[in-house]
């Protein structure tokens, strides 16, 4: 099910750049941007940069699938945010993130399940019609 509604198109690309953004982030925490010449996996650790690794590349794919407005770039956001708040809510050491972090998180999975509701309730009244 591709997002098909126009109405739904300029929320669509706000989560998608949204997604980029924080996925980027992340990348750059993974190659070590702000720490100089420290290593980054010497400073979070094997397990910690490996999460960070695959929830990285699950954003930025995600939003690539979401600006193209394709519907498996929501799923994955979906999963990979779930997950990573689940593991960072559960108490994981190896999910860090500040309260901006966490609050973006939210809010980015908040907008999402909204667009699948959103599409679900357009597709059936067009269905209707």
């Amino acid at each position: 099910m591709l997002f098909k509604a126009p109405q739904l198109g300029l929320y669509i690309r706000i989560v998608a750049i949204l997604s980029l953004m924080l996925g980027l982030n992340d990348a750059g925490r993974l190659l070590g941007i702000n720490l100089g010449s420290t290593s980054p996996l010497a400073v979070m650790g094997p397990s910690a940069f490996v999460y960070l690794a695959i929830f990285s590349l699950a954003r930025l794919f995600a939003g690539v699938g979401l600006w193209i407005k394709a519907s498996w770039g929501a799923v994955l956001l979906v999963g990979a945010t779930a997950t990573e708040l689940a593991l960072y809510v559960a108490g994981s050491p190896d999910i860090r993130m500040s309260a901006v972090g966490f609050s973006v998180r939210v809010i980015l999975l908040v907008a999402i399940v909204l667009i699948f509701g959103l599409s679900i309730r357009i597709n059936r009244a067009q269905a209707a019609d």
